[in-house]
């Protein structure tokens, strides 16, 4: 069994028999998304670690969006509720990178694949490069915005 899976569960019994319901709920969410994805498809599969953290920043972006959401219809409460699952998501996920490491990676990224004067036309090339680097750690579309700016688009 992945490591990061049992974490999960050991902390979801730790948190039912702290009786802290908000934990509780969010990482039996969480669990059933990770069981959701083991039976996808045409044969079931055990997740690895890295197939978890996958689940597990997709069911983190799903909060944030829908914490957006709440904003925007003006519901407050629900949308906390939203930030405050996203959070203990983010405990089980690797640190985020900073702008200023987002841009560095781009950056050797660029020079390794020598597309520093080809423009737009590199963009592929160079995501291909940085996407494994920032994989679950940063946001894909500011990865890209990055560079867009960096190619001179």
């Amino acid at each position: 069994m992945a490591e990061l899976k049992q974490r999960l569960r050991d902390d979801l019994t730790t948190s039912i028999k702290a009786r802290d319901s908000l934990r509780s709920s969010t990482l039996r969410m969480t669990l059933s998304a990770i069981t959701n994805a083991e039976v996808a498809g045409k044969q079931a599969k055990e997740l690895t670690d890295a197939e978890v953290l996958d689940v597990l920043g997709k069911e983190q972006k799903k909060r944030r969006e829908a914490a957006e959401a709440f904003d925007g219809a003006g519901r407050g409460e629900l949308a906390a509720k939203e930030r405050d699952e996203a959070a203990i998501l983010a405990e089980y996920l690797p640190q985020p990178l900073t702008d200023a490491d987002v841009t560095a990676i781009v950056t050797d990224a660029i020079e390794s694949t020598g597309a520093a004067g080809e423009g737009m036309r590199a963009m592929g090339k160079v995501m291909g490069v940085v996407q494994p680097q920032v994989k679950g750690r940063a946001d894909g579309s500011a990865v890209a915005a990055e560079v867009k700016k960096q190619l001179g688009a």
